[in-house]
């Protein structure tokens, strides 16, 4: 068996197993919107109802959820997620390992958010 080094260079972090995590080069790019209702396309969510009222604190944190862990496109996130808002919601978002810490590595910034 051969001994891996802890500082050898890991591969992309994943959002699950063979998708890796989309992460924006800048929060400030994260343009989506902060109020009103938001419709995923199917790509993100394949559930019948895929609307999110953003007022609703509960869907708001879903709808981050869904798009940071299924999406395959930076433009997903540029047009859906909005970068100060995630920032505030960053903490309570249920995401997986692998989704958070390719985001923590990009934007240190959320690791104390």
């Amino acid at each position: 068996m051969q001994a891996v080094s802890p500082t050898a260079p890991r591969g992309p972090q994943l959002a699950r197993p063979g998708r890796p995590a989309v992460v924006a080069r800048t929060l400030a790019e994260l343009a989506g919107p902060t109020r009103g209702v938001v419709e995923l396309p199917v790509r993100l969510m394949w559930h019948a109802d895929r609307t999110f009222d953003l007022a609703d604190p509960d869907q708001l944190l879903w709808m981050y959820e869904n798009v940071l862990r299924e999406t395959t496109r930076a433009e997903d996130l540029r047009h859906l997620i909005n970068g100060r808002t995630l920032r505030r919601v960053w903490r309570r978002l249920n995401l997986p390992r692998g989704v958070r810490q390719a985001w923590e590595s990009r934007h240190r910034g959320l690791r104390t958010a």
